[in-house]
C-alpha cells in the first residue's frame, strides 16, 4: 500500500510540473521526492510520469491515479478535521499569502494568537506584495487589498482600506502645504510603483480628479516610501494602516483631507468549493474579529479631520 506522503508527493509533482519545484513546495529535498515517486511506480507496477528535458507530465495511468489520490487526500483531511473538532482543535497545514507591510504590521499578531489557540495547526505564511496564483501555487487562502477582479475564488470583504496624502512637518515648512490636488504638481512626490495605476485620484464633490505625481524617488516598498516621507524627502500617497502611527506621533501630517481618495477593501480569498476546511474557517473568524468594521488605524485620520474642521470653525467665527 502506497504511503500517504508518497501520494502527496506525486500530486505535487504533477501540479508543479517538476521534481525540484515539488520539493520546494513540500519543504523536502529533491532526492526524497524522486525516491517516493520511484517507490510508488514500483508498488503499482505502472509508469505514472513521463520525464523530458522540459519537466515531467503524467501518463494516462498517472492522470487517473492523481485524481483518485486527490480524493483520498481530501477525504483524509476532512476526517482529521472532523475528529479534531470533537476535541475543539484544528489540525493541518495552513498556507496563506499576505501583503508585506500590512501582513507584518497587522496580520502577524493575529496568526500568532491563532498558533497559540491551535497548537496542532501548522502555518506556512508568504509575506509579499506579489499577486500569487492561489490554486496553481496551492495556497489555502490569501489576504488581498484593493478591488478584486472577477474570478472563481470565494472572497469575503473584511474592512475598508483608505489612502491618505502625507508629508513631514519639516517638508511642509520648507516647501509649503498643498491646498488643492493640482498643487501637487509643484511638489516632490514619493512614488509607489507596486500599484497598476500610477495616478493619484481625489474626489472633488461629485467628480474625480486624477493627478500624475512627479518625483525623483520611487519604490515598490511601502515601508521605504514611509521612511522617505518621515525623513522629509517628499509627499506620499499611502494606506492609512501604514502611516497611522507616524500621523499619531506627529512625524507625518495628513493633507488634502477635503479631497478623499478612493476607498478599497481588505479581503480574504480562498479556492472555490462549498466545503471550507476548519483551518481556513478559524483564520477568517480571527481576521473578522480583529478587523471588521471601522479599522483602528483610521482613528488618527478621523481625529485630524475633526481638529481641522474645528480650526476652520474657529477661524470663521
Amino acid at each position: 500500500m502506497a504511503e500517504l506522503d508518497d501520494l502527496r508527493c506525486f500530486v505535487e509533482v504533477v501540479e508543479s510540473g517538476g521534481f525540484g519545484r515539488a520539493a520546494k513546495r513540500l519543504g523536502i529535498s529533491k532526492s526524497i521526492v524522486s525516491r517516493r515517486i520511484a517507490r510508488l511506480e514500483a508498488d503499482l507496477g505502472a509508469r505514472l510520469l513521463s520525464r523530458t528535458t522540459r519537466g515531467v507530465s503524467p501518463t494516462e495511468a498517472g492522470l487517473e491515479f492523481k485524481a483518485r489520490s486527490e480524493r483520498i487526500l481530501v477525504e483524509l483531511e476532512e476526517a482529521r478535521e472532523a475528529a479534531a473538532r470533537q476535541g475543539g482543535s484544528v489540525v493541518g497545514r495552513l498556507r496563506v499569502s499576505v501583503p508585506l507591510s500590512f501582513g507584518v504590521r497587522h496580520v502577524a499578531p493575529v496568526l500568532a494568537e491563532l498558533a497559540v489557540h491551535h497548537p496542532k495547526l501548522e502555518m506556512d505564511v508568504s509575506y509579499s506584495d506579489r499577486f500569487v496564483d492561489l490554486i496553481g501555487e496551492r495556497f489555502d487562502a490569501a489576504i488581498r487589498i484593493g478591488t478584486l477582479k472577477d474570478s472563481s475564488l470565494v472572497a469575503r470583504r473584511i474592512a475598508p482600506v483608505r489612502s491618505v496624502i502625507v508629508a513631514s512637518p519639516d517638508y511642509l515648512a520648507l516647501k509649503g502645504r498643498p491646498k488643492i490636488p493640482s498643487d501637487l504638481a509643484a511638489h516632490e512626490c514619493l512614488i509607489y510603483t507596486g500599484r497598476a495605476a500610477p495616478d493619484w485620484q481625489f474626489r472633488a464633490g461629485k467628480r474625480w480628479i486624477s493627478i500624475r505625481p512627479e518625483g525623483r524617488l520611487r519604490s515598490d516598498s511601502g515601508e521605504a516610501i514611509l521612511r522617505w516621507a518621515i525623513a522629509g524627502l517628499g509627499i506620499a500617497d499611502a494606506p492609512s494602516f501604514l502611516v497611522s502611527d507616524a500621523v499619531e506621533s506627529g512625524a507625518l501630517e495628513p493633507l488634502l483631507l477635503d479631497y478623499p481618495m478612493p476607498e478599497h477593501g481588505l479581503h480574504i480569498v480562498r479556492p472555490p468549493g462549498a466545503y471550507m476546511p476548519g483551518k481556513i474557517r478559524v483564520l477568517i473568524d480571527a481576521l473578522v474579529e480583529r478587523f471588521e468594521g471601522e479599522p483602528d488605524w483610521d482613528g488618527c485620520l478621523m481625529k485630524s479631520r475633526r481638529v481641522r474642521e474645528s480650526g476652520q470653525g474657529a477661524g470663521e467665527a
